[in-house]
């Protein structure tokens, strides 16, 4: 038994655990539901506590570059102590939250190219190596965010990537370390007066505050950003006709000729009505925005590896 006890602090013989999700896709605000099964090892063993934590591959600058790390930014304890027995087997259930900031990773049943979420069980076991389960998890935009997607492909951009930035957006009220950015770059009439726009979202339970930076052509071999902000409800979200609204803004880049220009507006007072229910049609809205984005969508096989490089070279976990 005590070289059992020995070989188990170096892994051997440990306990197993194995995350199952019966809600694999979700939206910012949501939950995620599912069962940790545990089973024990070759000898009893005392947990100290399972914890399931949100994970996303995150792009931090250092220097003259950039470096991707994986961070966590939500965190629920599924179990405190308990002493799971040799050979035991323990299921143990699970309703965890989803921030509201929680960036987009599937759009229409695709992986988004660039992005990485999952879900991460920890089990922390006494005296002994932890043990660990990864889950990727998809997030999926809410009906609101979802629009303004829709109304950029109706204006002829098309879907390039999409990443998350450590760090926080001047003047926006924002809980998460960092922020998603997803780049769509112009092939109609757009293409000559910017070169990319790439859009934020950060939501609340209240509606959403969308960012929007645009590579502005200044001209021949010139450029400068312009930065637009939209503060709107959800319900007026679906309301607003969002292709008019943005397009007056592309418009209006050309009105402003000094580096870092804002532009600042308010969707829901702007728009006019586009479908006359609030729910209807998103389910065809989805497959639209992913039958536009296919250049930048990746497979889920390919979004797994993209962890797994960042844990082997070294990436928080």
């Amino acid at each position: 038994m005590v070289f059992k006890r020995m070989l188990g602090a170096f892994g051997v013989g440990a306990p197993s655990v194995d995350t199952v999700l019966s809600t694999p896709r979700t939206q910012p605000g949501g939950t995620l539901e599912g069962e940790v099964r545990l089973k024990g090892g070759d000898f009893d063993a005392e947990i100290e506590h399972v914890t399931l934590g949100l994970v996303a591959r995150v792009e931090v600058e250092h220097g003259d570059g950039e470096h991707a790390g994986v961070s966590e930014f939500s965190r629920a304890q599924v179990s405190g102590p308990f002493t799971l027995r040799k050979g035991e087997e323990r299921v143990l259930t699970f309703r965890i939250p989803v921030p509201w900031e929680a960036p987009i990773s599937e759009i229409g049943g695709q992986p988004l190219r660039g992005m990485a979420v999952g879900v991460r069980t920890e089990l922390a076991i006494a005296k002994a190596v932890d043990k660990g389960d990864l889950d990727m998890v998809a997030v999926q935009p809410l009906p609101s965010q979802l629009r303004i997607l829709e109304a950029l492909l109706a204006l002829g951009f098309g879907f390039r990537s999409a990443d998350l930035e450590a760090g926080r957006l001047y003047g926006v009220d924002q809980s998460l370390p960092f922020y998603q950015e997803i780049e769509f770059h112009p092939t109609g009439r757009y293409a000559g007066q910017v070169g990319e726009v790439e859009v934020t979202f950060v939501a609340d339970p209240n509606g959403l505050t969308v960012v929007l930076e645009a590579d502005k052509r200044t001209g021949r071999y010139s450029s400068s950003d312009a930065i637009g902000r939209f503060q709107v409800s959800h319900d007026d979200a679906l309301r607003t006709d969002w292709s008019a609204e943005l397009g007056r803004w592309l418009d209006n880049l050309s009105q402003y000729s000094h580096p870092g220009a804002h532009y600042s507006g308010h969707g829901g007072h702007h728009g006019g009505h586009h479908g006359g229910h609030h729910g209807a049609g998103m389910g065809a809205m989805a497959a639209g925005v992913a039958a536009g984005v296919v250049g930048g969508l990746v497979a889920g096989e390919i979004v797994e590896e993209i962890f797994e490089g960042d844990e082997e070279d070294g990436g928080e976990w």
